[in-house]
């Protein structure tokens, strides 16, 4: 698996970066525009990395992150939600963006990505929120409100962990965020990422 990929950019558009590693191999990877406007402007880069192989062929995605990476690999987990559709969603919405709709079940702010139906859209919503129900059972962790995290805080913490963190530590995250006085979930969930 290809899962990062340093060079010099031979060329760069919205969709498509070609960076030549240096070992003499070109690398060319779809990306997102989160990955695109990281690789703007430059002459060296590097991009976290996804390889998709089917009969047809092999195609690589590139992201600017991993947290971008990680939510990608959840979107595609999704029934009926493809490689291109992931990226299509993560040049729409940046991964905080999309944590916060699963958390809030925004199935409006989903389905505004081109190509994402309301249906596909609450597919994601269902889908990923089970997913993060059944770490928080595996982890065992103590009720929110015990440690300091409101209930109406659980959404927050929900969406931290779609994003790939241990329950813990999105309570912490969501803890130091409301102190510093965010208040919405939306909010809370950027303060958190930023103390993160």
């Amino acid at each position: 698996m290809i899962g990062y990929v340093k060079g010099t950019i031979l060329s760069l558009s919205p969709d498509e970066a070609l960076i030549l590693t240096p070992s003499g191999v070109g690398f060319e990877l779809l990306i997102s525009a989160a990955a695109y406007d990281k690789l703007s402007g430059k002459k060296e880069g590097e991009l976290f990395s996804w390889l998709q192989v089917r009969e047809d062929g092999a195609t690589l995605f590139g992201f600017a992150d991993r947290e971008e990476k990680e939510m990608f690999l959840k979107l595609i987990s999704v029934s009926g939600v493809g490689p291109k559709m992931g990226i299509a969603v993560l040049s729409s919405m940046r991964p905080s963006d999309i944590a916060a709709a699963i958390a809030t079940n925004d199935v409006k702010r989903l389905s505004a990505v081109k190509g994402l139906g309301k249906k596909t859209a609450e597919r994601i919503i269902l889908e990923l929120r089970e997913k993060v129900s059944a770490a928080v059972s595996a982890e065992g962790g103590a009720p929110v409100a015990e440690i300091g995290v409101g209930q109406g805080d659980e959404d927050a913490v929900v969406a931290l962990m779609t994003l790939g963190f241990t329950r813990q530590e999105s309570i912490k995250a969501v803890s130091r965020a409301k102190a510093g006085g965010a208040s919405s979930v939306e909010d809370v969930i950027m303060a958190a990422l930023k103390g993160m």
